[in-house]
């Protein structure tokens, strides 16, 4: 390869799931996370897509809301990586193999904003193997498209790759962002660098992976705290629901049931697919 191929790759990954990458020297120097105790733990590894404007907290927010009567506890893999970056990561692995959990959700998966170039899967898909070791039901989570970007179909279809893969569930962010664009043009979805989330994108995304991980419809959840203004959450929560009824996230998750997995259990399930990994 020239060095100006070896150019334009490397600016085409800087592009590509924007915030992965190795971690910077204070984040090394940090101890490693604590596997958390609860019914229902979720462990999110990815980049800054996955932790911008309280993602998990949200997630988590939303779990509890929608699971009365368990507790439920987020946790995030230390630093910002790419998920090939992250099956390299001792710390993540070990988060990863210290406990049985409920569901583990990965984002940051390789992919070229040109088109010009292939990245690897086999990291994401030896994570999944490792999430159902671990117990879990594993989640991937297609980023949304950047602003002004027709790419929501080329990075849902790319997970959907891996899922065929490793069987996995998918989540269909870039689909209900699209269509919260459509439904409320005047919304903003994207911070101002037209990649990362804005809180109303991150809530939505936030939706997404509540239907994904219950296997049910969000339409019935309340206001969070953490979520921005009651009326655009209510918006949100309708264009969620529509989205996953379109795009069944549990298409392509595992036909059995996880050990720790127990602790979700579904009420009005969505589209065809049945609650099959973390219903009861």
């Amino acid at each position: 390869m020239s060095a100006q191929s070896v150019l334009v790759a490397a600016a085409a990954l800087l592009l590509t799931a924007c915030g992965g990458g190795s971690l910077d020297r204070e984040m090394e120097l940090q101890p490693p996370p604590v596997a958390p105790a609860a019914d229902v733990t979720v462990l999110m590894m990815g980049n800054s897509h996955t932790t911008v404007n309280q993602l998990p907290q949200q997630l988590e927010a939303l779990l509890r809301a929608g699971l009365p009567g368990k507790s439920v506890a987020v946790a995030v893999a230390p630093g910002w990586l790419f998920l090939d970056e992250r099956l390299a990561d001792s710390q993540s692995l070990a988060l990863l193999r210290s406990r049985e959990w409920t569901a583990v959700v990965l984002q940051a998966q390789k992919y070229s904003t040109t088109g010009m170039y292939q990245y690897s899967t086999a990291g994401a898909e030896a994570l999944v193997r490792e999430a159902r070791k671990a117990g879990a039901l594993p989640v991937l989570f297609p980023e949304w498209p950047r602003r002004g970007v027709a790419e929501t179909d080329t990075i849902y279809d790319l997970h959907v790759s891996i899922a065929r893969q490793q069987p996995a569930c998918v989540a269909p962010i870039g689909q209900a962002w699209d269509l919260a664009r459509e439904r409320m043009p005047a919304l903003t979805l994207h911070a101002a660098d037209g990649n990362h989330s804005a809180l109303a994108g991150a809530h939505l995304a936030a939706l997404m992976l509540y239907a994904t991980l219950t296997g049910t419809s969000p339409l019935g959840l309340p206001v969070i705290d953490i979520g921005g203004d009651g009326v655009t959450q209510t918006q949100l929560r309708q264009v969620a629901a529509e989205a996953a009824q379109a795009y069944p996230p549990r298409r392509h998750c595992p036909a059995d049931k996880a050990p720790a997995a127990q602790g979700l259990a579904a009420g009005n399930t969505m589209g065809a697919t049945p609650p099959s990994a973390l219903s009861q």
